[in-house]
């Protein structure tokens, strides 16, 4: 941590995949929220998805058209089942995929659940100069992929790089001539 830097709030904007859940017990999508709060990011919006490939992906779109929102963590939909579809979606929006990510978040939650953690598709991308990231829908994969990657990467003072310092060079392709 630099402490030569000034933090810098990001908005974010977190989607809960799920055909059960509702704002009442959002547990995993509260957790993100509150830890958005926390670090002093700006919660920009919160919305709830069906396990529908199709409607994952407009939201995300969506999200990734509205300038005030700089990051969307998704979560649930990327485990192995029939109904998880999230990492399609995401991956149908993504201009690249940050592979590191999906790997490290497995290296942490081999320390916490084992080889079980393979189990998990956690994805991360960029689409439209927005960060995006699929988490599972445990609010125990929430905190793991926000406290060992997310926290850091996602705060401008984190050193030697973060994702923050590079956020304005993510559409640079879109602006040449």
């Amino acid at each position: 941590m630099s402490e030569t830097r000034e933090f810098i709030p990001v908005r974010i904007a977190v989607l809960t995949v799920s055909d059960t859940r509702q704002a009442g017990d959002d547990r995993s999508g509260d957790t993100l929220a509150g830890r958005i709060g926390d670090a002093g990011h700006v919660l920009a919006a919160r919305a709830i998805a069906r396990d529908d490939r199709a409607e994952i992906a407009a939201q995300l779109r969506a999200w990734i058209d509205d300038p005030e929102i700089d990051v969307i963590l998704s979560t649930g939909g990327t485990g192995l089942t029939g109904r998880d579809v999230t990492v399609e979606a995401h991956r149908d929006v993504y201009e690249k995929e940050i592979e590191a990510f999906g790997t490290i978040f497995t290296m942490l939650s081999m320390q916490k659940i084992g080889t079980s953690a393979v189990q998990s598709r956690a994805t991360g991308g960029v689409a439209g100069g927005t960060y995006l990231f699929a988490l599972p829908g445990s609010p125990g994969a929430c905190k793991d992929a926000w406290d060992g990657i997310l926290a850091a990467q996602l705060d401008y003072r984190h050193m030697p790089c973060n994702f923050v310092e590079i956020m304005p060079r993510l559409d640079e392709h879109l602006r040449r001539k």
